[in-house]
């Protein structure tokens, strides 16, 4: 049960941090301030959803993998206080910044500098959390053929 959880849990909070980043950069790119702003307003509602999904999965891979010395478990454990550390630093507090400003209108350069070390962050978490997945699938149809 917990491998499922831990799984959907995991899938979920990619989805998530893929569609903020999406959104964000086409409506960076093709639309105006107007819909910026509801991007960046709808990110800081969907944390409701996000947070628990990324808190379920840490404490679900937490307690599945105990203190294994599995060299891939290893490697997804190594990862974890970097995407950790990147949500709760960087994007978190980017996303409230930018739905801010963007709801006062302020499309100044302090916005844009933000805006990039959001998109950076978003990729490197989208990259380090696609990683756990791969590993956790590889663990997984490891554990199925034992």
């Amino acid at each position: 049960m917990k491998r499922n959880v831990h799984a959907v849990a995991g899938v979920f909070s990619f989805l998530f941090i893929a569609t903020f980043w999406t959104s964000t950069v086409v409506a960076e790119l093709f639309l105006d301030h107007s819909a910026v702003t509801s991007v960046k307003v709808a990110i800081t509602y969907a944390f409701i959803a996000f947070v628990p999904c990324m808190a379920i999965t840490g404490a679900t891979g937490f307690f599945m993998g105990g203190k294994s010395t599995f060299p891939t478990l290893i490697a997804k454990r190594r990862r974890m206080p970097i995407i950790g550390a990147n949500g709760l630093l960087v994007l978190i507090p980017a996303a409230i910044f930018l739905s801010i400003k963007a709801q006062s209108g302020e499309f100044d350069g302090s916005f844009y500098t933000v805006q990039v070390v959001e998109l950076l962050a978003g990729a490197t978490n989208l990259t380090l959390i696609g990683m756990n997945i791969h590993d956790g699938r590889q663990m997984s149809r490891r554990h199925q053929n034992i």
